[in-house]
């Protein structure tokens, strides 16, 4: 499996943010996205994702679903934990795999993989910001998607956080897995580089 992004140009409120962009991902591999703040990291994640419409260029995942499309394949962790507070850690978990749909895992596995599994029926309210990161991280492994696409994964996270989500990342990708991570920190794996340029 190949992810590939050939002459990507990116437009925000009118503001050209990079363009001529051209990047590559293949199975078993990570790509770290760097460069300062207002470069466009995030939006080349959120370009990958399908949730910002390119302005220019292609973005293409060969070998993968053929009846699927790229956003149906990748799971995007923002910087942001897309969590509900009034259900329990549990709960936020099933409602992500009952929404992603596809091939499910048991979220008590899940939670158990990210260190959350005593925190099962807590609401999520009460979770400190590593273990609301935590818990989104374990959004990735109840529903299996090739495609990691992940925008400052490791914030909150303290160091036995980040360990075992670099144990994650690996065991990922050791499966064919492929990761597009853009981060200001280290991932903990190896990755090749893609620096974005400052922001105009």
């Amino acid at each position: 499996m190949r992810l590939c992004g050939r002459g990507i140009r990116c437009v925000r409120g009118g503001r050209e943010v990079f363009s001529a962009l051209d990047f590559e991902a293949s199975s078993g591999a990570a790509l770290a996205v760097t460069g300062p703040n207002g470069s466009g990291k995030t939006s080349l994640l959120r370009l990958i994702a399908g949730l910002l419409t390119l302005a220019g260029g292609t973005i293409d995942l060969e070998g993968g679903g053929v009846e699927l499309s790229l956003p149906e394949q990748a799971h995007y962790l923002g910087h942001r934990d897309a969590l509900k507070p009034a259900l329990s850690v549990q709960e936020n978990l099933e409602f992500w795999r009952d929404f992603l749909g596809g091939e499910a895992f048991d979220p008590a596995q899940s939670l158990a993989a990210v260190g959350l599994d005593h925190a099962a029926r807590l609401p999520a309210a009460y979770l400190s910001a590593g273990q609301r990161r935590r818990l989104s991280i374990a959004r990735l492994l109840a529903v299996r998607r090739p495609v990691w696409l992940l925008d400052e994964p490791t914030n909150a996270l303290d160091a036995a956080g980040q360990g075992l989500f670099a144990g994650l990342m690996n065991d990922h990708l050791a499966r064919g897995g492929l990761i597009v991570a853009a981060t200001h920190a280290p991932l903990g794996l190896q990755a090749r580089e893609l620096r974005i340029g400052e922001a105009s």
